[in-house]
């Protein structure tokens, strides 16, 4: 191929079939809603039900407005067996999984004396644990098909400490490294693995900090940007990573900070 064969359909994702673990709310809703507006069907496993509310439509409304197709999995990925069952239905209902996006995550915080091993075991599970295990379950169907995405959610706290959250950062040095790790073994069957970094986001889970002036200032004093950012930002990464145009990046964490990581 050179560089005249070259098209912007390589950012389009039509025709292709995505699971986003926790793709229903915060940023993982936002790379759903963009796979879907690449073009892709997208099936969503989540805890958490799909409903319409009196602030915002449903999961499946906005993914469905976009002319694709949404299949949803209430499902809890830390439990035995189901990130399985989930890459088997997801083939089972869409016929294929091309794309699949680790972003369910928790972040329990808590001063170091006080954070204790229930705490640690549960931020692993969800963070580490099943994100392996959904990275394994797709890796089985994508390595006989000679293609397929992997694209881990990581952190800024990939690269940094993690003051109050010890487990959060520990998951997130590790799916960092989960990445590299499985694009050294699967790069040479066409498949990409990549991590997204996010910085700081105006998303609920930021809301305490952003709502008081002290923490959120202090915040915006490390960012070039000089905003939180939002939901929006992301949405072409993920389809960049997700898309032909990728093809050759791989093992690769791209931080989406604002310029954070410079500061």
């Amino acid at each position: 191929m050179t560089i005249t064969d070259f098209a912007m359909d390589f950012f389009g994702l039509a025709g292709k079939n995505a699971i986003v673990t926790g793709g229903n709310t915060g940023l993982g809703q936002a790379f759903t809603l963009a796979l879907a507006k690449g073009g892709a069907n997208v099936f969503v496993p989540s805890i958490i039900d799909d409903t319409d509310s009196a602030d915002a439509p449903s999961t499946r409304a906005m993914v469905e407005a976009e002319g694709v197709r949404y299949e949803f999995m209430q499902a809890d990925i830390t439990e035995a067996g189901t990130p399985k069952r989930i890459v088997d239905t997801c083939v089972e209902r869409l016929g294929s999984v091309d794309i699949l996006i680790n972003s369910a995550g928790i972040c329990p915080l808590a001063e170091v004396l006080e954070f204790g091993r229930a705490q640690w075991d549960a931020t692993v599970n969800v963070n580490l644990t099943a994100a392996f295990e959904m990275s394994y379950e797709v890796a089985q169907k994508m390595v006989p098909q000679r293609s397929g995405k992997i694209i881990n959610i990581c952190s800024m706290f990939s690269f940094l400490g993690g003051r109050l959250s010890p487990a959060y950062s520990a998951t997130k040095h590790g799916i960092a490294g989960l990445t590299k790790a499985y694009c050294d073994e699967l790069a040479q069957y066409n498949i990409q693995v990549n991590g997204i970094a996010p910085g700081y986001y105006a998303t609920p889970i930021t809301a305490n900090t952003r709502s008081n002036p002290v923490t959120s200032q202090r915040v915006l004093d490390h960012i070039p940007a000089d905003r939180w950012g939002e939901p929006r930002d992301l949405m072409g990464t993920v389809v960049f990573l997700a898309s032909r145009a990728s093809e050759y990046v791989n093992g690769h964490i791209l931080a989406v900070d604002g310029g954070y990581l410079v500061r």
